[in-house]
């Protein structure tokens, strides 16, 4: 499995980013998805995920009501929308795949659980 994160950049804090996140091999459907995050000198954090079948989803304390996960099954996609970004929000974000057997209780949260990972975009949020 294969994934590739876009549309980092950099944005005055109150604006909006919408990262999007490739995904080639395996069966999309199946996968839980995730977001995480990771500022310089700070541990990865989770941001959101997203189960397959029901979708639901799930949000960092920190971003919720300001960001939403969403994902295209025909496309094989997984999106972030970004809103009311803060500088707080500056980090490099990474799209993580699993297959959903492994979102088990709260496990979504952690990065350990995800086997498949894109390669990082950079979003700077300025004061």
């Amino acid at each position: 499995v294969q994934l590739q994160a876009s549309g980092g950049g950099w944005v005055q804090a109150g604006g909006s980013l919408r990262l999007s996140c490739s995904v080639s091999g395996g069966t999309f459907s199946s996968y839980g998805l995730g977001w995480f995050r990771q500022a310089p000198g700070k541990d990865r954090e989770f941001v959101a995920a997203m189960r397959p079948g029901d979708r639901n989803t799930f949000y960092g304390d920190s971003v919720k009501g300001r960001f939403s996960i969403s994902r295209d099954n025909a496309k094989n996609g997984v999106y972030l929308q970004m809103n009311i970004l803060k500088p707080e929000d500056t980090a490099v974000y990474y799209c993580a795949a699993t297959d959903a057997r492994n979102y088990i209780s709260s496990a979504y949260r952690r990065s350990s659980t995800y086997s498949s990972w894109g390669q990082g975009t950079q979003v700077t949020v300025s004061s």
